[in-house]
């Protein structure tokens, strides 16, 4: 969700504009995200109806995935780094789609770039100051679903030499091996009691290839003493569409056939993040634990023969161990929608660009993790919990209006799980952004969405 998306047949941008009246719009009028729905031509090929004009310009919220922040702190980072602006491409993209369709696009952008970018004056001199004057090649920053569409982009998008073209790749919260919060995403159509987006949500989230294929890949689903990987016959079951399930399946067979080449991964760490599930008569029960398998597959068991369960945390939305194809990982503390925007990912990111050979990944501070729910409504007491200390005076918090200049500090209270936990209520309806910073480690934001509680539709 990290591009805008605009209709070509309406005029309309449909998703990116996030003030508090077009959130409030898109969310909780009765068809406020219709246009997002793929339609039978979209699904049947015909692309043409949505452009992505460029990347998200102002902070976005959506249910399940919470905050997203913009790309301007790390495009900017960037842009300070290379030898020239006109080195850096960026890479909006219809982010419902499938994820080979918007990786053959991308192999064509970035071989246009990498031949206009060889040809220009300022990689000659800058070629000058490179070791044995070695001519530019590729290097692709992708953050979460982005990182998809690189590995499918290297790998089946149709260039062949793209990869040695390519000097490195650095994913930010890539769901490699999927997420469990996409099944909490499609399984809130089955009308289980959440606030009224998650419904809407879920609607257009059934249409959509690329919502299908951030499910988790992994062995997630507790089937009594078993744990197995979900199949297309419960993808249906929680809510999806079943087709769309078995195409998913059969594009990452595929493209885990052949590796991401110059991976290097940026990892969310420490935020509460769910990681297994189990399905009940239609109904997602997420969980904050995963389970891991040995070399045969099997899954490792207590002496009286029950899964064992490993809380590994991750980001938020994506868990550790699925943010990487590999063992070596850089571990930020972050929330998955604003990884790429911290100091933290950029100063990594920025390091990475000036690397010649690899020198191996630096090691995150010490921090903290940030949980808020999900929605809440205003003049209703909701609850923060910061992990990570248990300190109230180490932790220092506020909570700010995106929009105005409304804002208020945060007073923690400690609570016998080692965790710090506070009440708080905002004003009205609108997009708030928490930022929690200790003087040890990096700081930690999450977007909060105040919407209302009535079933009843906001009118435009």
């Amino acid at each position: 969700m990290g591009s805008e998306l605009y209709d070509t047949t309406t005029g309309n941008v449909i998703w990116g504009l996030a003030t508090g009246r077009w959130l409030a719009k898109a969310w909780l009028s009765r068809d406020g995200l219709t246009p997002l729905q793929l339609t039978p031509d979209e699904l049947a090929g015909d692309h043409s109806r949505i452009q992505a004009p460029r990347l998200l310009q102002t902070p976005a919220w959506s249910p399940f995935l919470r905050g997203i922040e913009p790309y301007h702190k790390l495009v900017r980072t960037i842009e300070n780094t290379v030898a020239h602006r006109d080195a850096v491409m960026t890479f909006p993209y219809d982010w419902r789609l499938p994820t080979v369709v918007n990786a053959r696009r991308l192999a064509q952008e970035a071989r246009s770039h990498l031949q206009r970018w060889l040809a220009h004056p300022a990689h000659a001199a800058a070629r000058q100051q490179a070791v044995d004057e070695r001519p530019a090649r590729l290097v692709f920053i992708a953050h979460s679903m982005g990182g998809l569409v690189t590995y499918a982009a290297l790998t089946l998008g149709g260039d062949n030499d793209l990869s040695s073209d390519t000097r490195g790749v650095m994913t930010l919260g890539t769901p490699f091996k999927g997420s469990v919060v996409a099944a909490n995403i499609l399984n809130a159509i089955q009308g289980a009691p959440l606030p009224l987006p998650h419904s809407r949500l879920a609607r257009a989230a059934a249409t959509m290839p690329a919502v299908h294929e951030l499910l988790p890949r992994f062995l997630c689903l507790e089937d009594g003493l078993d744990v197995r990987h979900l199949t297309p016959a419960d993808v249906a079951d929680l809510g999806g569409d079943k087709d769309l399930a078995k195409a998913s399946e059969d594009f990452f067979t595929t493209l885990y056939t052949q590796p991401l080449p110059h991976q290097r991964p940026v990892v969310g760490i420490r935020q509460d993040t769910v990681q297994s599930m189990k399905l009940i008569d239609g109904i997602v029960q997420a969980s904050e634990y995963c389970f891991r398998p040995d070399t045969d597959g099997e899954v490792k068991r207590d002496p009286n023969g029950a899964p064992r369960r490993y809380p590994v945390w991750g980001d938020g939305t994506v868990h550790r161990e699925s943010a990487s194809l590999i063992r070596r990982t850089i571990p930020v503390f972050a929330q998955h929608g604003a990884i790429a925007s911290g100091r933290e990912a950029r100063r990594i990111v920025s390091d990475f660009l000036l690397e010649d050979d690899h020198l191996g990944p630096d090691q995150a501070e010490d921090g903290i993790g940030l949980s808020v729910p999900d929605y809440v409504t205003p003049d209703a007491a909701w609850e923060c919990t910061v992990s990570g200390s248990d300190d109230p005076s180490e932790v220092e918090c506020s909570i700010a209006a995106t929009e105005g200049d409304w804002h208020k500090n945060v007073d923690f209270e400690p609570t016998d799980d080692d965790r710090l936990r506070a009440k708080i209520t905002l004003p009205d309806m609108g997009l708030y952004r928490l930022t929690a910073k200790t003087d040890y480690g990096p700081t930690v934001t999450q977007l909060v969405f105040a919407g209302s509680d009535s079933q009843d539709h906001v009118e435009a």
